[in-house]
């Protein structure tokens, strides 16, 4: 059996990044992190993108000033700019430093932690070289709140940016945490999906977990005859997979399907070559998300 450092497809090497925010998330993000830190072996990182501030403009308010006026006008301005950047980065300090304690409180005590400046899809870009995995939140502090996962709120206005941004596997968590025992595998036979199958087999993230193994479709589907193969790949990695191939439509499907069976975790290909694609990058992207209320690993 292949491990981790052996494996193509798996980064054995880098940290865990977790992007917190202001959200009601932060909490659940940095205890999905740990969880996957812990289990990988791998340091863990927590990071906070503080926007670009805007410039305040005086365009509007010194037509009918003199040179003098002006001149004081911008100097007023120019010090409330550095004011807010002042008690942006003061709150982002701050936000960093209830989220190690977080950390602290569910078992890991040594994190780095990294305040950065720019838009969040941007920055892990930057980051990802020597990261391992990532992890954000459904939603983030721009997005209207929602009193549970079920409530109609948009998901955070970044995370389709950082989906299709970044390279390394995203796990985006859902409002709360819970111990992931039982796992859920999409599977629509698409060359994504069936790496996705030899990641899940050699990463030590999943080890003693249930693996449930499903593709939604007719049984000429591509991932439904795709299912024996992709079987071997995980039962040669010492699990004893539960498959199913269900006909219906995939969002409805899928959601019923982890709510009978108790799934913790929705293991998902980011990009794929069916239906299974666009409820991750297309138009049903945070009704699935949402529908589902657990955390959804995106892999590339």
């Amino acid at each position: 059996m292949s491990t981790a450092s052996e494996h193509p497809y798996i980064h054995a090497d880098g940290h865990v990044l977790a992007a917190v925010d202001q959200s009601g998330y932060t909490e659940s993000v940095c205890r999905h992190a740990v969880w996957a830190a812990t289990r990988m072996g791998a340091p863990l990182q927590l990071v906070h993108a503080l926007p670009r501030v805007q410039a305040a403009s005086p365009r509007d308010l010194s037509g009918n000033l003199v040179l003098g006026e002006q001149e004081s006008l911008l100097l007023s301005l120019s010090a409330e700019d550095e004011r807010r950047g002042t008690l942006a980065q003061q709150n982002g300090r701050a936000l960093l430093q209830q989220a190690r304690a977080i950390a602290a409180d569910a078992g890991m005590t040594e994190v780095e932690t990294r305040l950065r400046h720019g838009g969040l899809a941007e920055n892990l870009l930057e980051l990802e070289q020597d990261v391992r995995l990532f992890v954000l939140g459904k939603r983030g502090q721009d997005a209207p709140s929602a009193q549970h996962e079920l409530d109609v709120a948009p998901l955070g206005r970044e995370l389709e940016g950082v989906v299709r941004a970044v390279h390394r596997p995203l796990l985006v968590a859902s409002r709360e945490f819970r111990p992931i025992q039982h796992v859920l595998i999409a599977f629509d036979g698409s060359p994504t999906t069936r790496k996705g199958v030899q990641m899940v087999a050699a990463s030590p993230l999943f080890r003693g977990t249930d693996i449930h193994l499903v593709a939604v479709g007719s049984a000429e589907d591509t991932g439904r005859r795709g299912l024996p193969g992709a079987d071997q790949v995980l039962t040669a990695a010492g699990f004893q997979p539960q498959v199913e191939g269900i006909e219906g439509d995939v969002e409805a499907v899928l959601c019923d399907y982890i709510r009978d069976s108790r799934i913790d975790l929705l293991v998902m290909g980011a990009y794929g070559h069916s239906r299974i694609r666009d409820l991750i990058v297309g138009s049903t992207t945070t009704a699935m998300l949402r529908s589902c209320h657990i955390p959804v690993l995106l892999l590339r």
